[in-house]
């Protein structure tokens, strides 16, 4: 677990090298994909729904975000999208194409299906949190 750890946190600190972050907030990307990995893979042993653990480690993702853009005065989308990085389906897209072009469309739906249930996870994860901090925000200003 450890190993996997610290790949996330590596694979996505370079990714944000790549997309050109400011230095000082690289880390923290780096961190913040390594902290979703992490969530991911406790809530991969207490359940079976890849949607569900996708959904818990986004909303996990989501709040560490906004913490990090109050803390560090940045944007919270810069350590969102690393965060939620692990998290993409990659594979269940990757298998849907596969299947479609080796001519088996019920397998190719089924894992469009599995796509796009993980993508919508992970928007409503980020809307959620997003709509409780703004709300949270407001209510602290008065």
């Amino acid at each position: 677990m450890i190993i996997e750890l610290l790949v996330a946190f590596l694979a996505v600190w370079l990714f944000s090298v790549s997309q050109e972050v400011p230095k000082r907030l690289q880390w923290y990307a780096g961190l913040s994909g390594a902290f979703g990995w992490l969530i991911y893979l406790l809530m991969d042993r207490c359940t079976d729904s890849r949607v569900g653990i996708v959904f818990v480690s986004a909303i996990g993702v989501a709040l560490l975000s906004h913490l990090l853009a109050r803390l560090l005065k940045a944007p919270a989308s810069i350590f969102l999208i690393a965060g939620i990085l692990p998290s993409v389906p990659g594979g269940p897209i990757y298998r849907s194409v596969y299947f479609l072009m080796s001519d088996d469309p019920a397998k190719s739906n089924y894992y469009l299906t599995e796509t796009l249930q993980i993508a919508g996870a992970i928007a409503i994860a980020i809307f959620i949190v997003d709509s409780l901090m703004k709300l949270f925000l407001k209510n602290k200003g008065k």
